[in-house]
């Protein structure tokens, strides 16, 4: 049996329709979900499965139609615009595919900009985002705008850009998509290193089962629905 005290993120009934009428489509079909603490849940399926709408959900970037998102025990429904706000802020980091860096700023300017967000002091967040970076192998890189950057090294500044709050749950929306092979394994080390040394949660979605395999547990989406959820010994 779960202890609640494991239970970081629990989905109830949670179901997502979008638009009315002859336009109204499901996109969750009231879906029940629950990661622990220090898990990392690959997230599967076709396209139009479901699975980036509940990534959405978990993000408090959408919210459900009906059922409850709770994080931490907090009915996150209960919470307003702003209080979703602060959760995203101070519980959640995000990487998404296409890195989504400020092409003019610099790799250490990038990694600061959550923690402009929070207000902490220039000094400060210096030092944080310093840190971030070497934890992503790119210390020697901080005055290097994106476009002076591998593909493989902007991905480490947005996974560092993520960590640099120190989140609880680092929510990875395809995050080897626009990588080569060779890169993308050494991201998914990377992100690995931190489910394991830090104890950071992680979900996220993919397409590519060597991918998927890095994960602890793989959940599959079809039709708005969970198909399948197992948890992964075949590690790489």
């Amino acid at each position: 049996m779960q202890s609640e005290q494991q239970i970081l993120i629990e989905l109830k009934k949670v179901s997502k329709v979008y638009g009315k009428g002859q336009a109204k489509m499901q996109a969750l079909g009231g879906i029940d979900l629950v990661i622990e603490r220090g898990d990392f849940v690959a997230v599967m399926g076709p396209s139009g499965s479901g699975k980036s709408t509940c990534m959405n959900v978990l993000g408090c970037l959408d919210t459900p139609t009906a059922g409850n998102y709770l994080f931490d025990g907090v009915d996150v429904g209960t919470l307003t615009r702003d209080q979703r706000a602060l959760l995203r802020r101070y519980y959640l980091g995000f990487v998404f595919q296409g890195f989504n860096l400020l092409n003019r700023t610099s790799a250490l300017e990038n990694v600061e900009l959550p923690l402009i967000y929070r207000g902490m002091a220039a000094r400060e967040r210096r030092a944080h985002a310093l840190d971030a970076l070497k934890l992503v192998g790119l210390n020697g890189w901080e005055d290097h705008t994106p476009g002076e950057l591998s593909g493989g090294q902007q991905q480490r500044v947005a996974i560092a850009r993520a960590i640099v709050t120190k989140p609880s749950v680092l929510l990875a929306d395809e995050p080897t998509g626009n990588l080569d092979s060779s890169r993308s394994r050494e991201i998914m080390e990377l992100l690995s290193s931190f489910n394991s040394e830090q104890g950071i949660t992680i979900v996220m979605v993919t397409h590519e089962p060597d991918m998927a395999a890095f994960a602890k547990r793989q959940i599959h989406f079809l039709d708005g629905l969970l198909a399948s959820d197992a948890s992964y010994k075949g590690q790489v």
